[in-house]
């Protein structure tokens, strides 16, 4: 099973595996958004994402570096 836009935490811990040196702060939604949706495990709608969602991935992002 795949990553859904719900799994913020799931979804953050990915990309810090895959950007470890991209401080979350300083990213912008559009890229946020197509990094998620190149990720391997990500399964689910590109449509279903809006900024609530990248928001709930940046903040759990955030968390995981600190």
């Amino acid at each position: 099973m795949g990553l859904k836009w719900i799994d913020s935490r799931e979804i953050a811990l990915a990309l810090i595996d895959a950007h470890p040196d991209v401080d979350p702060q300083q990213i912008h939604f559009v890229d946020l958004r197509d990094w998620i949706l190149a990720l391997d495990e990500f399964d689910d709608d590109p449509a279903h994402c809006g900024e609530k969602v990248l928001e709930a991935v940046q903040m759990c992002w955030m968390e995981e570096m600190d």
